[in-house]
């Protein structure tokens, strides 16, 4: 005979990681090409000028700029002679 229990088991205990989605970049921000915009789930945001979609709906910017959101859609307004302060 067993001197002490044995150890049940559970079917809970399980958790998955973080998504951190949401806006990663705000109105009048500057970023650079390929800097992540916004991280959702479905097309809460549609891409606008200068920015793309990706396979997560992840919008990210496609040139240098500074970033607007007019409504849905997400632009990256691209300025003649800026350069980028690091």
């Amino acid at each position: 005979m067993a001197h002490k229990k044995g150890g049940g088991s559970s079917k809970n205990g399980r958790d998955s990681n973080p998504q951190y989605r949401g806006v990663k970049a705000y109105g009048g921000q500057f970023v650079t090409a390929g800097s992540i915009i916004v991280r959702q789930c479905g097309s809460v945001f549609a891409p606008g000028f200068n920015t793309k979609s990706a396979k997560d709906w992840t919008i990210f910017a496609l040139k240098d700029g500074t970033v607007e959101f007019q409504g849905r859609k997400v632009h990256v307004r691209v300025e003649e002679n800026a350069v980028a302060t690091v």
